[in-house]
């Protein structure tokens, strides 16, 4: 059955725009015996393959089948770091391509916490995601000047076309309670977009009932339990990912304060204590 059709909004650009998704190609081609995939904090994969069968495992503590048998041309998505093996991956006759992907924040990152360990699926699951694959196949199979380059930038289309399905697809995927099935909620993906982009306006939960085109007790029992928390500490949980990255990227306390709704660096330096346990001056020094 279809998807529901959801309202004409985009719901990943202004998330992507501020928590960046980096992918570098680092494979194409045949892997012969086991090939293992290390872990690194704040780093991902997306392997391709487009023929062919292989085998992978994972640690037993690591929260996904010990054991998977691929037999059709597949992707897998690992949005966390997590280290896995591939066994026996076909040595001839295969189309296979990996790409790391680097997650602005790391663990931080909105996508890494809305996301399961690891997403496995068929590629004819994904309505255009052929086209792309071929041409970052074309781009892997030959040297042509800036070939890496345009590898990676296809690499980044194919993973916007994930998370699209994604978005349609809660359930498919087993996607967890969070951000990922608030926006794929035609009620509340409005709201959530719009806090998004203006998360300095001093919102209230009439202001995002209303944007979400409900009442407010409606809006704030459906809100709960489609994103897993009140709107008010989504809300705030959203301004301080962004101030995080913010101070990561140089940006003055005030600055940022400013941007994001708070009456002055004070403020924002005790919300920020409050909710991570130490200022924004020691968080900054330990994460660097």
């Amino acid at each position: 059955m279809p998807p529901p059709t959801m309202p004409s909004i985009d719901r990943l650009s202004s998330l992507l725009e501020r928590f960046r998704v980096r992918a570098h190609l680092f494979h194409a081609g045949p892997l012969c015996g086991t090939t293992h995939f290390a872990a690194k904090p704040g780093r991902g994969f997306l392997h391709v393959l487009r023929h062919g069968e292989m085998v992978v495992t994972h640690s037993a503590r690591a929260g996904v089948p010990r054991k998977l048998v691929v037999k059709e041309p597949s992707l897998l998505f690992y949005p966390r770091p997590l280290a896995h093996d591939f066994h026996n991956a076909p040595t001839e006759g295969s189309d296979f391509v990996c790409a790391t992907l680097d997650f602005d924040g790391g663990e931080a990152h909105p996508l890494v916490r809305a996301l399961p360990a690891l997403i496995r699926l068929p590629l004819h699951a994904v309505e255009g995601l052929e086209q792309s694959l071929a041409l970052l196949f074309a781009e892997t199979t030959r040297v042509l000047c800036g070939h890496r380059l345009l590898a990676d930038r296809m690499f980044d289309v194919v993973l916007i076309q994930l998370l699209r399905w994604l978005l349609d697809h809660p359930q498919e995927a087993e996607l967890p309670t969070g951000l990922l099935t608030g926006l794929g909620d035609q009620k509340l993906a409005r709201v959530l977009v719009a806090m998004h982009e203006r998360p300095g306006e001093p919102w209230s939960l009439e202001d995002m009932a209303r944007e979400a085109g409900l009442s407010r007790s409606a809006f704030a029992q459906h809100f709960k339990a489609r994103v897993g928390t009140t709107p008010a500490d989504y809300l705030a949980s959203w301004r301080l990912s962004i101030a995080q990255a913010e101070l990561r990227k140089g940006a003055s306390l005030k600055a940022i304060a400013a941007s994001l709704g708070y009456a002055n660096a004070s403020a924002l330096s005790r919300a920020f204590a409050q909710r991570v346990g130490i200022s924004p001056r020691e968080w900054l020094a330990s994460s660097s």
